[in-house]
């Protein structure tokens, strides 16, 4: 197993792939370790000055604060972010290399073909509050159905929100829960309202148009004497016309895979989230949709997506995304640049710089497509943008509204969550994979332990999607890992 790693050849740091003493002999570099380098963090591997940008990926992640001798741990004591306030920024578009052996017409998964032409990689039924204050019914109503019908999956949609809220906010509920209603891993939707909530059912009616009546239905319960036995009587309906839809077997350009990274360490960039881009590039070259959330992970590295925008359409959605989601930190006086996280910091993390380089590889080298505003739904194929915050529940969420039937979530620190839609932990090392078996699905960093090319490990990784979208059980299905959070941003009365 190699000790260290060096990611581009411009570099002046690498990176420790395990824990080094100092006073270790790098060879490659002709150094002395100067102190202790813990596993994940950078340190240099030339004299670097004062002020002088210091660099990873082959980009800048900031600049010195004093000067860095060779062989000395670099973090957040001696390197400080470049990045500032909003910035302007003019389209380059760069050519996209076609890599070559990426089509695959025998890709195929076993998932259900909707009305509508999407496709589900479950069949389950939903039920879906308009508002919190009746999670319990939902709740109740789902464990109801299930020992009625103990072969369907029922699942319960909970949240928060849908009541007390004005203006953009409620808006905001409205179009995700929306959106997730569309999702096609939902063959039926029962949607349930109080009845006297801000979103009130027959508003609400018009974010979900145009639906199937037989595929969504809805129940008011102040309206009725028995809302158990209404509930039931409604969900018989929607298990009659889910029964409708059989597993066949479907081209991989029928799914749409969202990607996402949460509890990063210095792995991250290097192994999980590299891994999920060859992936990504492999997907849409057989035609299928892939979307990348987390925007206030993408400052300090928006302009490499923003020259891969299909058109200076798509150049300028990315542009109002970023520079939209600067102007919400700026109004609630926060810094713009308030990350990484104190656990990012101790996984060698050291500056957005570092976690936005690393955490764009999700993306791979595609053109980017489009870009989707909340609970937007994804019609042009390719890879997709999302806007959304990078809060793991928040936009795990958004990516199921948005259409995704699965989601790849890579981790280097750990982190049970899962979203409604299956949810595929990846790790970025090799003992978080043995020590949290519970959690971890794919273990990216045997990169590393098994010294494996990205090739041959995306094509393992995409044999396993591919069992996950035919119904092998992730680990945050088999836990009861399924939740949603809906950003918030507004007056609660």
């Amino acid at each position: 197993m190699k000790s260290f790693l060096k990611i581009n050849p411009n570099d002046s740091v690498a990176i420790a792939v395990k824990d080094l003493e100092k006073g270790k002999v790098i060879e490659e570099f002709g150094l002395e370790l100067k102190e202790d380098i813990k596993r994940g963090h950078k340190f240099a591997i030339k004299n670097i000055n004062k002020g002088e940008d210091i660099i990873k990926y082959g980009m800048p992640i900031g600049h010195a604060l004093d000067n860095i001798e060779e062989g000395s741990w670099v973090h957040v004591h001696n390197l400080k972010t470049n990045l500032s306030d909003i910035i302007e920024y003019e389209y380059d578009k760069k050519e996209i290399n076609q890599i070559e052996g990426l089509r695959d017409d025998e890709l195929k998964f076993m998932g259900y073909l909707r009305e509508d032409g999407r496709a589900g990689i479950r069949n389950e039924i939903w039920v879906v509050p308009g508002v919190g204050c009746i999670n319990q019914t939902c709740n109740n109503l789902v464990n109801m159905a299930r020992q009625k019908y103990p072969d369907v999956s029922f699942q319960s949609i909970t949240h928060t929100h849908g009541c007390s809220q004005l203006g953009d906010d409620l808006e905001m509920t409205r179009e995700i829960l929306a959106g997730l209603i569309k999702n096609p891993n939902a063959a039926g939707v029962l949607v349930v309202s109080l009845g006297c909530e801000n979103n009130v059912i027959d508003e609400f009616k018009e974010y979900i148009e145009p639906f199937n009546e037989k595929r969504v239905k809805f129940l008011t319960v102040q309206e009725v004497e028995d809302e158990y036995e209404e509930g039931l009587s409604l969900i018989d309906q929607l298990v009659e016309y889910r029964n409708l839809f059989k597993r066949e077997a479907l081209p991989i350009s029928k799914l749409t895979v969202g990607f996402k990274c949460g509890g990063s360490d210095g792995f991250s960039g290097i192994t999980a989230n590299p891994l999920c881009g060859y992936t990504s590039d492999k997907l849409v070259e057989n035609g299928a949709t892939t979307m990348l959330t987390e925007v206030p992970e993408m400052f300090g590295a928006e302009k490499l997506l923003m020259n891969r925008a299909k058109d200076k359409e798509t150049f300028e959605d990315i542009v109002s995304m970023i520079n939209n989601f600067k102007e919400y930190f700026k109004i609630h006086g926060q810094n713009i640049y308030e990350n990484p996280s104190p656990g990012n910091k101790d996984g060698g993390i050291s500056t957005l710089e570092d976690k936005s380089l690393g955490c764009i590889q999700k993306g791979g080298s595609s053109e980017v497509v489009d870009v989707l505003a909340l609970g937007e739904q994804s019609q042009i194929k390719g890879l997709n943008l999302l806007n959304g915050p990078g809060n793991d529940q928040v936009s795990c969420t958004n990516l199921a509204a948005s259409g995704c039937s699965l989601i790849v979530f890579t981790t280097g620190r750990g982190n049970p969550f899962g979203s409604i839609v299956p949810t595929v932990k990846m790790s970025t090392n090799t003992e978080l994979a043995n020590k949290k078996t519970n959690w971890i699905d794919f273990d990216a960093g045997r990169i590393i332990s098994e010294d494996l090319s990205f090739e041959k490990l995306r094509d393992e990784f995409i044999g396993y999607l591919l069992e996950v979208a035919s119904g092998k059980e992730t680990n945050n299905g088999k836990f009861g890992f399924r939740e949603i959070s809906i950003f918030k941003d507004g007056v609660t009365l």
